[in-house]
């Protein structure tokens, strides 16, 4: 249910100007969620949504730029990175790709469809083409950088 909701939430940021939280809750419970303030804050800060002015000037969600990598069990661990079409495939130390892909799944990303690994590699299906050429790169580079 919170992985849809979540889903949910980036979805209607996407499409619709959600200035607030109250906004934000009323789409939501127009789509058959029926949150709580605390919840969409809750969600808000998992999702890593900021404010930001548009065009116009006025503000809305969006999902914050955020650094890829955040942990040294994540970071340590992947030796390579490439991509194939919308695929990402990364490769870690054996035994570790389980692990590193928790991480992964715990960075809820609109362009990540979804995750699968082995115990040596991670396949990372990205909506586009585009996204996982920048995906692998963003991976590249934290491995590099280390």
């Amino acid at each position: 249910m919170k992985y849809a909701r979540q889903k949910e939430i980036l979805d209607l940021i996407r499409v619709n100007p959600v200035a607030n939280q109250d906004a934000l809750q009323v789409l939501l419970k127009e789509k058959g969620y029926p949150v709580t303030q605390a919840t969409i804050s809750r969600d808000i800060r998992e999702l890593n949504l900021i404010k930001k002015a548009d065009g116009s000037g006025n503000y809305r969600y969006v999902v914050a730029d955020a650094p890829l990598l955040h942990s040294d069990l994540f970071a340590g661990n992947i030796t390579a990175a490439d991509y194939a079409g919308n695929t990402v495939v990364i490769k870690c130390r054996s035994g570790t790709a389980q692990a590193v892909c928790t991480v992964l799944d715990e960075m809820i990303r609109p362009d990540v469809v979804g995750t699968i690994a082995g115990d040596d590699t991670i396949f990372v299906l990205i909506r586009t083409s585009e996204q996982a050429k920048r995906y692998a790169a963003e991976l590249l580079a934290e491995i590099q950088g280390r």
